[in-house]
Order: C-alpha cells, then sequence, then structure tokens
C-alpha cells in the first residue's frame, strides 16, 4: 500500500479497507494486554512513533513544520492532546465493558464529525450521505444492544459496564475532534510530517499523564511488548495512518465513517481469541449487514466535484 501523500493511488477507499483491518484488531489486543490502560496508550504510541521515524527523515519531512503558523501548530497540539485522551478513556473503557459495547460506543462518532465539517470546514453532506450516515449509526448501536442488555460477567469488571461506556462515549468525542483537526492540518503538511507531530504531542501528553499518576511503565515482559508492537504496526501504522492519509483526499465525515465497521471485526476477533471468548449475540450480525449498507450509501454519494485538499487550498 502506497502511503506517499504526494502519489494519489486509485482510490483512497482502498486505504481506507486496509486502514479498517488495521483498527479492527485493537480492542482485542488491548483486552489481551495485563498492563494499566495508560502504560497500553504509551508504549503503543512510543513504538509508533520509531515507526514513523524513518519516514519521515527519508522524505525530509520534517522541513515543513517551519512553514506552520502559530494557528496551525496550536490545532495541531490540540490533535495531539485529543487523541492522548481518546487512548486513554477508550483503553480503559475496554477493561470495564465488553469489547462489542466499547468498540460501538467508541465509534459513534460520525454525526459529530459531520456537524464539525459543515460547520468548521464548509464539507456539508448531501442528504443522501445523511441517510447513510443515520443508517451506519443505527447499525452499529444494533451490534451493540445484544451486548448492553447482557448481566454483567467478569468481562465487564463486575457491575461497572456504565463506567467503561461513559469513558468510551468520551473516547468516541475526543476522537471526532482530532479527525476534523487533521483534516484541516493536512491541507499544510505531508502524511508523514503530519503524524510525526501530531502522534509526538499525543505521546508527550501520555508520559505527562503517566507520570502525574504515578503509573508504572517499566518493565515490561516480553508478552507485553509484543501486544504494544501489535499496536504499533496494525491499529497504528496501517489504521490511524492510513485514515490520516485518506483525510487529504476525502471529507473527514466519509473517512471517520469507515470506522463504524469496527465493531465487526472487533467483536468477531473477540470470539474466536483464547483469553477472551465473547460470543456475538444475533444483533451483531444483523447490526452488521445495517452498518454496512449504510457505509456503502454514504460513500458511493460522494460529491464528485469535490477536490483533494491541496497546499494551496483555502479552508475556511
Amino acid at each position: 500500500m502506497q502511503l506517499n501523500s504526494r502519489s494519489k493511488p486509485r482510490s483512497p477507499l482502498f486505504v481506507l479497507a486496509v486502514a479498517l483491518l488495521g483498527i479492527s484488531v485493537a480492542a482485542p489486543m488491548i483486552r489481551l494486554s495485563h498492563d494499566p490502560p495508560l502504560a497500553i496508550a504509551v508504549w503503543r504510541l512510543g513504538f509508533s512513533l520509531l515507526l514513523i521515524l524513518p519516514f519521515l527523515i527519508g522524505s525530509r519531512g520534517w522541513r515543513q513544520w517551519a512553514a506552520l503558523t502559530h494557528h496551525d501548530l496550536l490545532i495541531a497540539a490540540a490533535a495531539g492532546v485529543l487523541l492522548a485522551l481518546h487512548f486513554w478513556s477508550w483503553n480503559a473503557s475496554i477493561f470495564y465493558t465488553s469489547v462489542a459495547a466499547s468498540v460501538v460506543l467508541v465509534n459513534t462518532q460520525p454525526i459529530i464529525v459531520a456537524l464539525l465539517s459543515a460547520i468548521w470546514l464548509a464539507e456539508k453532506p448531501t442528504p443522501r450521505q445523511w441517510s447513510g450516515i443515520t443508517l451506519a449509526v443505527a447499525g452499529a448501536c444494533i451490534v451493540g444492544w445484544g451486548d448492553f442488555s447482557r448481566v454483567p460477567g467478569p468481562a465487564t469488571a463486575g457491575n461497572h459496564a456504565l463506567l467503561g461506556d461513559g469513558l468510551a462515549l468520551f473516547g468516541g468525542i475526543a476522537a471526532a475532534i482530532y479527525y476534523v483537526a487533521g483534516r484541516r492540518l493536512r491541507g499544510t503538511l505531508d502524511l508523514w510530517p503530519y503524524v510525526a507531530l501530531v502522534y509526538g504531542v499525543c505521546f508527550v501528553t501520555l508520559v505527562a499523564i503517566a507520570l502525574a499518576t504515578a503509573t508504572s511503565l517499566l518493565p515490561q515482559l516480553p508478552r507485553e511488548l509484543a501486544i504494544f508492537a501489535g499496536l504499533a504496526i496494525g491499529p497504528m501504522l496501517l489504521g490511524h495512518t492510513g485514515l490520516n492519509w485518506a483525510l487529504k483526499y476525502l471529507p473527514a465525515y466519509l473517512v471517520i465513517l469507515t470506522v463504524l465497521g469496527e465493531p465487526i471485526g472487533a467483536t468477531l476477533l473477540a470470539a474466536v481469541l483464547p483469553g477472551i471468548r465473547e460470543t456475538p449475540s444475533i444483533s451483531t450480525f444483523v447490526g452488521g449487514f445495517v452498518l454496512l449498507v449504510g457505509i456503502a450509501i454514504a460513500a458511493m454519494s460522494r460529491r464528485p466535484s469535490a477536490p483533494p485538499i491541496t497546499p494551496n487550498s483555502q479552508l475556511p
């Protein structure tokens, strides 16, 4: 998969498909870890920066940072902090509620992104796209409905499932604002300088929170390090970085719509992986079909006249 932002492949939808596969493994891998949620997030971002650094140096993308205005730097800093809050709260939610409930709630982002895109980026969804977004969100809710109705068990940490649901919802709001900010900045920065800057701010923020809360980051067992490396390669490099690449070519509300497919992959993986074994309900399959139909309606009704954002594009 070519992620060089200077050469566009035939369709950004291919990159989004690969990104969806990447993010779908995140929740099951986090559940398998024995580390605190904050430590998982710190190590995930640390490994991710190590993977990104060669691309940044090889492309000399760091030179683009000099052209950023103070306003751009503030947006980048805010995006990094929001991403840190997203990872912290969502990682924690997975240990309080089920994988299905967590990924459904964290992925109720498209409505927020669509509203912010219309207000901030002047990228208004068409009525047909609103129909697809609404249908996809409804499908995601159906996926989690059977899970919400179950009696809390060991996977939901006693009777604290509501706390996990709230953390996942907060993580979704933080991620939604992060993606809208990314759509704005991708008009100024190529992929590698953008993700290096935002992931770097995110990493520093997470480390600061870990120090402030006395969260232990060392030592780490080889098993945990393998999980952290897997999170960096799959959900981060292929997943989040793929989504950030697509932000240059597609409106933010269409990019974020892709993550609504995550509940299907994450729930199915949680059902088959040893150590989790969360059997999906019939609502997972029904909701998954509705969700995919909604994604297809919104994606196929994209405005043909919407051009990719370039460094010379003028955004409000």
